[in-house]
């Protein structure tokens, strides 16, 4: 027995992962879990960037894992209709429901196309810029500057993560749930999607037969997953309620535009009476959709401005080509002034922040399958409903892809030499997604993070403590998995 044990022990811990009978593959996934995402780079290039993985047999847990740019593009482009996310995926992210992250096939279509219509809506660009400022202006900056004031160690994470929250709810309903203050209330909203979002990775490890047993009995983690989507129930029933009655009592249409007095609720309203599978009347809809753009919203922003600060700590040349370029291109006025007119000149930050995301991407792997068989530009063939993880955050650290600087953090890879900003194909750089589900909102989401950056810039200091372990936490969204602690120091103006 020794031996066996001792064989077993030495050939999982090899580089390349082990496959055992029955066990397949796990016992090599299971003592690397700790840093399952470098696993994943280091066994993805010595594979030729298409790797079969082997899970327990007879439980469903095989998977093709690819970081191929040219599978990508064959899957999310040019094949695409092949490709859904299909009955399983929508099985284990059942708490969104019918939301577009869940759907196939004609009912994401028309969701696909509210979205668009939501976002190219004259308000909104508006509406967004508002609601950011306003959140900056009454919650971040006071809350800075009560920290500053106290010589206060703060967790920058869950500072991000309470006002994309907020700024996010209030986006979608019109109204402040003041999570971020100086008393950092539980948000119950919040509270429920971290809780849904954890049982999702759990679903996604724990064989299929298992989570679903506990389902059934009601324990562990599904159990915990089922309280938080009856709260998420809850709350959404008692936001739709109050705007239909507002509705009632004011006869509101918002068809005026104005972006203090609209909400993405509004918005989605005018435009779904045209589609055939959708119905505004319907509670269950609103419930999916909001809860979908929260969760979209929320997690991927925060989660890309804590490692943006991070890594700015990590370089401090960055941090002073950034101050530089504010300096030049935003006006010399006080606080408070809007500049996100000034954003787009503001080039070497935006190159900062697609590197930021190409090494640290919010949402670090996506999940297809085929409706047919189908053979990859790789040469692999797939069968139906074959699981295909394509895995984000290992592709922005390919040396086949990226050069063999791909682990080094250089936003200069992302401007020419004429000093503008170069565009990479959206299969290399898979932060917003690629074909006909490319994130509609890039642009908007991009401007929000470069205004709290330059709110924080201009006027704090952000010293991030020294000691710290800076890991990835392993779930659907790319967060640090101890937060990141730091100190704020106010900046002193001019005036003062």
């Amino acid at each position: 027995m020794k031996p066996f044990c001792y064989s077993l022990i030495q050939k999982t811990l090899k580089s390349y992962p082990w496959n055992w009978p029955v066990l397949g593959m796990l016992p090599g996934v299971l003592v690397r879990l700790h840093r399952s995402y470098a696993f994943g780079v280091e066994v993805l290039e010595s594979s030729n960037l298409t790797f079969q993985f082997k899970g327990l047999w007879f439980a469903g847990m095989d998977m093709l894992v690819t970081v191929d740019p040219a599978n990508i593009n064959y899957i999310l482009t040019s094949n695409f209709s092949n490709y859904i996310k299909g009955p399983e995926f929508k099985e284990i992210f059942e708490a969104f429901g019918d939301g577009i992250l869940n759907t196939d096939s004609e009912l994401w279509r028309e969701l696909r196309k509210v979205a668009q219509a939501t976002f190219n809506h004259q308000a909104y660009p508006n509406l967004s810029t508002f609601t950011t400022r306003s959140k900056l202006t009454d919650g971040l900056v006071p809350l800075f500057n009560h920290f500053a004031k106290e010589e206060l160690v703060v967790d920058l994470q869950d500072l991000f993560m309470r006002f994309m929250f907020d700024t996010t709810y209030i986006l979608l309903t019109g109204s402040d749930p003041r999570s971020l203050s100086i008393e950092m209330p539980e948000a119950e909203f919040a509270k429920a999607l971290d809780d849904i979002e954890e049982g999702i990775v759990y679903r996604h490890i724990a064989p299929r037969f298992l989570w679903k047993l506990q389902k059934w009995i009601g324990i562990g983690t599904e159990k915990k997953m089922m309280e938080a989507s009856a709260t998420l129930d809850r709350r959404c029933t008692k936001f739709i309620s109050a705007k239909r009655e507002e509705v009632r009592s004011q006869g509101v249409t918002h068809s005026s535009g104005e972006s203090k007095d609209l909400s993405i609720y509004d918005i989605i309203n005018l435009d779904t009476t045209k589609y055939e599978l959708l119905n505004p009347k319907d509670d269950k809809y609103i419930r999916d959709s909001g809860a979908s753009f929260m969760a979209a919203s929320r997690d991927t922003t925060a989660a890309t401005l804590t490692w943006f600060f991070w890594i700015l700590s990590e370089n401090p040349n960055v941090l002073t080509k950034i101050l530089q370029e504010m300096n030049t291109n935003l006006p010399k006025t006080g606080n408070g002034q809007d500049t996100s007119s000034y954003l787009n000149k503001l080039v070497y930050l935006h190159g900062a922040l697609n590197e930021t995301l190409r090494l640290y991407p919010p949402i670090p792997f996506q999940r297809k399958s085929p409706v047919k068989p189908d053979v990859l530009p790789s040469g692999h063939k797939v069968k139906s409903n074959t699981k295909i993880m394509i895995f984000i955050y290992a592709l922005g650290r390919m040396k086949a892809v990226w050069g063999e600087d791909a682990v080094k953090f250089k936003p200069e890879r992302w401007i020419s030499e004429a000093g503008e900003l170069r565009q990479e194909p959206s299969y290399k750089f898979l932060s917003f997604n690629a074909g006909p589900r490319a994130c509609i909102g890039k642009n908007l989401a991009m401007n929000m993070m470069k205004t709290v950056i330059v709110e924080i810039l201009q006027n704090y200091e952000i010293r991030i403590l020294s000691g710290q372990k800076i890991e990835p936490k392993v779930g659907l969204m790319l967060y640090m998995k101890h937060g990141l602690k730091a100190t704020i120091t106010k900046k002193c103006s001019s005036s003062e």
